[in-house]
């Protein structure tokens, strides 16, 4: 039996990460409860996936009130695996005391953000859980050079489910061309250097259209600035994206100028769709984009390269659909949603087959 715990309220990368894992485990026959907000998403998507749900409410990765609850529940439980999948579940899982001998705790680490090398990183993920998911090779370099464990460590790239994207038609045929991001409205999305980089080609002569699809409290600001640069009639700001093929379908070219990245789901999902990526070069964008072949690659925060890599791909048409017919194939080879989830069960079939004096010392 699996308890997956992931308290946010949002629908990002991560949540649908836990969903297609919750799936996968469920066709196999795990029974799977999840500890999650009640009024998120992943509560109404895992409805008749999950056995049972229990409340999570986290208003912060500090918030100690969910502490007790949580405490009984993987007590009392009867749960082989307990699996950790965000930030605030990381947080959680260092105050929920020793686990019962027969039960393994996993935490998913989903940011390329570095590990502090104080004691709390080191106690949460060398002491507090038995494993560490990684979804990106940088995100085990990060962890390992902040003094985790490398014994700890399984690097198990996130995934897509290939199927819906299947159909969907090749990029570059419509006039003008399409650039979209995904993506939750925060700074280190980096959609501020999208909006310079449409101004810039604009000044150029160089008119596209830009949907951008994500919520965050960044988004009024993102409008102010799109005004301010004089493209705001060619920037389309969609909000909640509920459907992402047919968002994919409806543009050409995908852009991720994230400043940090742990792998990039929805540069996955863009490959799914044989949309070419173009992309900052950080963390885990790394592994899944292949400069030259499946998209291109420009510094983080370089509007003005952003630009000139936009132009470039935007004036060639085929190379726009030969770029996303590779990333397709490549997706289809590394990073599905089966591939990601049997990678998972099978990391908690080791971790349950070690002994007890194994999981504590890291051997």
């Amino acid at each position: 039996m699996i308890l997956h715990v992931d308290p946010e309220k949002g629908w990002g990368g991560g949540e649908r990460q836990v969903a297609g894992l919750m799936r996968y485990l469920s066709e196999r026959g795990h029974t799977n409860h999840l500890l999650c907000h009640p009024e998120g998403p992943l509560a109404r998507e895992m409805k008749t996936v999950a056995t049972k749900i229990h409340p999570l409410r986290m208003r912060n990765d500090i918030d100690f009130i969910a502490v007790p609850a949580a405490r009984r529940l993987l007590s009392a439980g009867g749960y082989d695996v307990v699996h950790f999948h965000t930030k605030r579940a990381h947080a959680l899982s260092a105050w929920l005391g020793r686990a019962p001998a027969n039960q393994r705790r996993v935490v998913t680490r989903r940011m390329d953000y570095p590990i502090r090398r104080g004691w709390f990183d080191r106690y949460l993920y060398n002491r507090c859980v038995d494993g560490v998911v990684a979804i990106s090779r940088p995100i085990a370099e990060l962890l390992t050079a902040g003094g985790i464990a490398r014994e700890k460590i399984r690097l198990i790239p996130s995934g897509v489910d290939p199927a819906p994207y299947a159909n969907i038609p090749p990029p570059g045929d419509r006039a003008p061309l399409v650039v979209g991001n995904v993506g939750v409205l925060e700074p280190r999305k980096g959609q501020r250097f999208l909006l310079e980089a449409a101004a810039e080609l604009k000044r150029q002569g160089r008119r596209l259209i830009y949907r951008i699809a994500g919520v965050g409290a960044e988004k009024e600001r993102l409008q102010e600035l799109a005004r301010k640069l004089g493209v705001a009639a060619d920037i389309e700001f969609l909000g909640f994206l509920s459907d992402v093929p047919a968002f994919l379908t409806s543009i050409d070219i995908f852009v991720m100028p994230s400043l940090f990245e742990g792998l990039g789901v929805a540069a996955l999902e863009a490959m799914a769709a044989a949309r070419p990526v173009v992309a900052s070069r950080v963390g885990g964008l790394n592994d899944s984009v292949v400069d030259g072949e499946t998209g291109l690659f420009v510094p983080a925060g370089d509007s003005a390269a952003l630009a000139e890599a936009l132009g470039g791909l935007a004036a060639d048409r085929e190379l726009i659909r030969a770029m996303g017919k590779k990333g397709r194939v490549r997706m289809l080879e590394h990073f599905t949603m089966e591939r990601m989830a049997r990678a998972n069960e099978d990391y908690y079939y080791d971790l349950l087959e070690r002994s007890e004096g194994d999981r504590r010392s890291g051997n």
